[in-house]
């Protein structure tokens, strides 16, 4: 185990063709994101090239770069550190969310006039399902983001899916921690919105969408206090 708290192996290489500073730049967001780097995780540059297989220099590129994004604090004389979000920018950014899918799904509601969506809704809801049912946390997480994108799919306004698109990694971040307290009753929110947009009902999708994204707000907020306390 390096110092960087990521086992041998559990990275794969990255391939050379294509723009080397962006592939470095997804691999170690992603990896922050799903939280295989915890916030507060000093990132050494020499350890995290290794994993990737890459020379320092694109790694020490891609953290100048995750700083600048707000992932990554970079502290003079003692390196870089996975950014420790705080209450208030994790309230904003989920308060943020709401209302962004909320919209998103009373416009899926209005606009769906195809089963394939909804179908492809209840696909990823018993995947979900039985992700939580295995305890399979990444599994669910993602899965739970893939079922909200479709969401915003499905509403057809491509700003609202651009914005949504800007805040959603944020938010499978912040999810990843409560994704066990959640658990099944997130998927049996999901089943009630899938309903309701099956059904056309906007304003009801809409409140249900608020009611979900605010349930993963409130435990995000109640974690923290906890861990405060």
């Amino acid at each position: 185990m390096l110092s960087t708290g990521l086992p041998q192996g559990a990275v794969p290489k990255l391939e050379r063709p294509g723009p080397l500073r962006e592939r470095v730049y997804e691999a170690l967001l992603e990896l922050i994101t799903t939280r295989a780097l915890q916030p507060g995780q000093h990132l050494v540059e020499s350890e995290l090239a290794g994993h990737l297989g890459v020379s320092r220099q694109p790694v020490r590129e891609a953290l100048q770069r995750l700083n600048t994004d707000g992932w990554v604090d970079l502290r003079p004389a003692q390196g870089a550190f996975v950014h420790e979000p705080t209450e208030a920018e994790a309230d904003q950014l989920l308060s943020v969310r709401t209302l962004l899918e909320a919209e998103a799904a009373r416009l899926a509601a209005l606009t769906c006039d195809s089963p394939d969506g909804i179908e492809e809704l209840r696909e990823l809801c018993d995947r979900g399902e039985q992700a939580v049912r295995a305890d399979a946390v990444d599994l669910a997480v993602a899965t739970n983001a893939e079922f909200h994108a479709k969401i915003v799919e499905m509403a057809g306004n491509a700003v609202l899916a651009e914005l949504a698109e800007q805040v959603g990694r944020r938010v499978r971040w912040y999810y990843t921690p409560v994704a066990r307290q959640r658990g099944q009753q997130s998927w049996i929110e999901h089943r009630e919105l899938i309903e309701l947009i099956a059904e056309g009902d906007g304003p009801r999708a809409a409140e249900m969408m608020r009611t979900h994204t605010e349930h993963t707000r409130q435990t995000y907020r109640q974690r923290v206090r906890a861990m405060r306390s």
